[in-house]
């Protein structure tokens, strides 16, 4: 199903073309307060300070170098923000900008597969415009994360100042209801994004460009003689798309593949769908791709190369026939460097998956309709002699390496003292120590967090 510029029912675009929605007014933004921050001024539209118009010839090495196992993922982390424009072929380049913005030339303009967060939009034009003046035609969100959709304001404001054709931004008809979402929940969104990257002063937007173009199930448009094939998959979201470009070989698959452990699990976040997820993957792997352009991370050249990675990043979900620890991913596969685990981690893969078949409870009949977790704390710490030795078994625990306990027992004695410097200070080493022993971003923001609370607390014991 396609809506907004197309003929209800229709699954094709015939050519780049200025949008148009069924009211015939195109919907640039819809925001709560003033200025939309994806049309700046003119004067946003020069470079952020450090930008050197710089291609990066370095970008398919360094991947070269991770695939091969001679160069470790950590050091060239897929989430970092160069802001360099990397050209992987004759009209195809790539931005790394925290997430990845891929540019294809063609005859007739530019379609971009993802434009990029608010952040680095007037980078990211710096850089298309130092590598091709051709105006952009479309571009096509792979999903509605904010760091995927905020790139089109300098671009849209050149067509208007030079009189060309507005750029068409086409989305899965759930992206909008996302957006809707977001505005509706931008105080909760900002503290768990907060928490997750550490980032006490972080603000949510609650202004989105909403796309034009919507579909269903499939959509393709041609754009200067090349076909653009978009499929809907849930995965990471409810309103993911890949995109198969097939005259270029060429799959831009947004987040389902991003070099790192699927984010499938994110305990912060809503629902993801691991099923759905592995039959896109499948899918993905039937076309013969030569390059694979993921949301975040390097590009994958070869179709063999892309096989096996499509194939084991879909066989590295979690099973529900065993309990949570017991479920274990194969070492073969952790040891590969597009599933270490540096942004989510497999186990709460394994939370998601029980969340999406088996409902919210957990087996554990105290928790179907709790107690406070402050009363728990309180009867615990007074059977123990007191929030005090609580703290001081955390310590020790610590020392003897189990963290996982030593987290229980250092929360139970915050709760129990809420106001007592002394515990929070072992909530803190605890927290502190978890920090260090977690390779994912998920893990260590919120321990990182919660060591930041406590820090914010110590002082002499009440």
């Amino acid at each position: 199903m396609l809506r907004s510029r197309a003929a209800t029912g229709a699954t094709r675009s015939r050519a780049c073309s200025a949008p148009v929605t069924r009211s015939g007014r195109r919907p640039a933004c819809r925001s709560r307060g003033s200025a939309c921050p994806t049309e700046p001024s003119s004067r946003t539209l020069a470079p952020s300070p450090g930008w050197e118009g710089a291609v990066d010839e370095g970008l398919l090495e360094i991947a070269d170098h991770i695939w091969r196992g001679e160069a470790a993922i950590e050091e060239h982390n897929p989430f970092s923000s160069p802001w360099k424009l990397t050209e992987i072929g004759d009209g195809l380049a790539t931005i790394s900008s925290l997430a990845n913005v891929h540019v294809i030339d063609t005859s007739d303009g530019l379609v971009f597969v993802d434009t990029g967060i608010f952040f680095f939009a007037t980078t990211i034009h710096a850089s298309v415009r130092g590598w091709t003046k051709r105006p952009l035609r479309t571009a096509v969100y792979s999903h509605g994360h904010v760091d995927h959709v905020f790139g089109t304001g300098p671009f849209e404001e050149e067509a208007r100042e030079n009189g060309w054709p507005a750029p068409d931004v086409v989305a899965h008809e759930n992206v909008p209801r996302r957006f809707d979402r977001y505005v509706r929940t931008a105080e909760y969104n900002a503290w768990i994004n907060r928490r997750q990257f550490g980032i006490p002063q972080l603000t949510w937007p609650t202004e989105y460009r909403y796309p034009d173009t919507m579909y269903r199930d499939q959509h393709a448009f041609e754009c200067g003689g090349e076909r653009f094939e978009l499929h809907h998959a849930r995965g990471e979201t409810d309103d993911h798309t890949w995109t198969w470009v097939p005259g270029r070989r060429l799959i831009c698959c947004g987040d389902m593949f991003i070099w790192g452990t699927p984010n499938c699990g994110n305990p912060q976040k809503v629902q993801r769908y691991p099923g759905d997820w592995a039959r896109a993957l499948r899918e993905m792997t039937t076309l013969g791709a030569e390059i694979l352009l993921p949301g975040h991370g390097f590009p994958v050249m070869g179709a063999d190369r892309i096989r096996t990675t499509l194939t084991e990043t879909m066989n590295s979900g979690a099973s529900l026939d065993d309990i949570l620890h017991a479920v274990k991913p194969p070492e073969r596969l952790m040891e590969r460097p597009w599933l270490r685990p540096i942004y989510d981690d497999p186990e709460f893969i394994v939370h998601n998956v029980w969340r999406l078949y088996g409902g919210w409870y957990d087996g554990n009949p105290s928790r179907l309709k709790p107690s406070l977790d402050a009363h728990v704390a309180r009867e615990v710490a007074a059977l123990a002699g007191g929030a005090g030795r609580l703290a001081e078994r955390a310590r020790e625990l610590l020392d003897d390496g189990d963290l996982r306990l030593a987290g229980h027992l250092a929360e139970f004695a915050a709760l129990a003292a809420q106001e007592d410097g002394g515990i929070h200070a072992v909530r803190a080493e605890v927290n502190e120590a978890r920090v260090a022993a977690e390779p994912s971003v998920m893990a260590k923001g919120i321990f990182g967090w919660a060591a930041r609370e406590s820090r914010e607390r110590t002082g002499p014991a009440q």
